[in-house]
């Protein structure tokens, strides 16, 4: 396969059927066959009933660009693996595979920038600053290299857009991306078993809900309290807490779906009690508005700095679930596995 920018040519894996049969002049059942033999990684040639014209017209307009594998860094605490990928300009993303509950069964955590402009706080990769968004391919080769870890039995069984940069300020092509992940004839995973998780775009956010419909919305809130945010998510001054939240709102109603709601509790800063409080009196108003519960998930912090150069402590996690329990909110604790190898929500830095 070769490996390069593909802008000269039609990047093979991002495409759907019909996008390859409008590309290439192909059938409907010729384009299906080709794009099953490419995520398949056999010969274009062991495609039946394409005729020699059509495969003509794929090799002359298509190749299988991939990433360069810098590392595979595997977890000694837990099965987490973490993918070090560079794009032919150099750039270092990071995809990691994490294992289900149920055995031979992962989720690709993927990228969808080089780097981000969001600069949250207690995010490795807000510290990097923006690069570039990724192009549809180069997110599709993520999970196609993830997979390719895998062995015998073992399959890819969801994707989480929670690697490095914010999906939604890259959503046209992360839009793409998975329109192809979901087709049967490519990676053939259920749409249902997709997250796009968002620091708050409204437009992204409602865009999921029209073209999207069965793909998990997830959110990252950090407080409930506007000015806690504010100094956290430095997004929270263009797109207020408010105005976010009436688009997940939106994005319930449209799809019947319970977004995830994640926050991260930090030492002094937002894991107090009245953090605690302002976060349910929220969940209660957007089920009472929408008729649907959020998911509050709370992830424990990951140092992204070692030693006391690390502006964060991880908060209470034990006492602040407890507090929103007691405010009638059942939340989760993510298990944030990887930390290690730096593979933790938080922690993905484009470290080769």
């Amino acid at each position: 396969m070769a490996r390069g920018n593909a802008s000269a040519v039609l990047p093979l894996q991002a495409l759907t059927p019909d996008a390859l049969a409008s590309s290439c002049g192909l059938t409907a059942a010729e384009a299906r066959r080709v794009v099953s033999a490419v995520h398949r990684g056999v010969a274009l040639e062991t495609a039946k009933g394409v005729r020699r014209t059509s495969l003509e017209a794929v090799r002359a307009r298509g190749a299988v660009p991939t990433l360069e594998v810098r590392a595979i860094r595997r977890s000694a605490i837990d099965p987490f693996v973490k993918l070090a990928l560079a794009t032919a300009d150099g750039h270092v993303v990071e995809a990691v595979r994490i294992p289900l509950e149920r055995p031979g069964r992962f989720s690709a955590c993927v990228s969808s920038q080089a780097g981000c402009a969001l600069a949250c706080a207690f995010c490795a990769t807000g510290r990097l600053g923006l690069a570039r968004n990724l192009e549809s391919w180069e997110i599709v080769e993520q999970v196609r290299l993830v997979r390719a870890t895998l062995g015998p039995g073992e399959r890819v069984h969801g994707v989480v857009f929670q690697g490095m940069g914010e999906p939604l300020a890259n959503v046209e092509r992360v839009v793409d991306a998975i329109r192809v992940m979901c087709d049967p004839c490519a990676l053939a995973i259920d749409a249902r078993a997709m997250t796009v998780c968002t620091s708050g775009l409204p437009s992204g956010i409602r865009r999921l809900a029209r073209e999207l419909p069965k793909v998990r919305l997830g959110w990252s809130i950090a407080s409930a309290r506007a000015e806690v945010r504010r100094r956290l998510m430095p997004i929270e001054a263009a797109h207020p807490l408010a105005e976010v939240l009436s688009a997940v709102e939106e994005h319930a109603r449209a799809t019947g779906l319970a977004p995830m709601w994640a926050v991260t509790p930090l030492a002094g800063v937002n894991d107090g009690e009245d953090d605690a409080r302002a976060l349910a009196e929220l969940a209660r108003g957007f089920e009472a508005r929408t008729g649907i519960r959020p998911r509050v998930s709370v992830v424990p912090y990951n140092a992204i700095d070692e030693g006391a150069a690390d502006p964060f402590a991880r908060g209470d996690v034990a006492r602040f679930v407890a507090a929103l329990a007691a405010c009638g909110v059942r939340a989760h604790v993510r298990y944030s596995g990887g930390s290690d190898v730096a593979a933790a929500c938080g922690q993905l830095a484009g470290r080769a």
